[in-house]
């Protein structure tokens, strides 16, 4: 069963409120089994366009991505980010 994948870009406006969503959006990527593999690190731009923050975070499988994006509880802290930041979402399968 493939892996899934979000990968987001964003832009943080406010990083005292966005704070706010990276504590509530802990327990919910724990409880889906979330793992960080890129976090707002030092990026270069090799082609195109991309806002200054990208975030790549594993899922064990492609379900579990999308099951976490939909819960209630990944709904309210995603509400928490609203105006502190602008992001860009895939979620994607991963390729065996």
């Amino acid at each position: 069963m493939p892996k899934g994948y979000w990968i987001a870009h964003g832009i943080v406006h406010d990083a005292e409120a966005y704070e706010h969503y990276r504590q509530a959006n802990g327990p919910v990527f724990a409880e889906y089994g979330a793992k960080f593999l890129v976090r707002a690190g030092a990026q270069i731009v090799a082609e195109g366009e991309a806002k200054p923050r990208t975030v790549v975070i594993e899922f064990p499988t492609i379900e579990a991505a999308h099951a976490c994006y939909a819960s209630a509880e990944y709904q309210a802290a995603k509400e928490l980010r609203a105006g502190a930041s602008d992001s860009d979402l895939v979620i994607v399968e991963g390729y065996d």
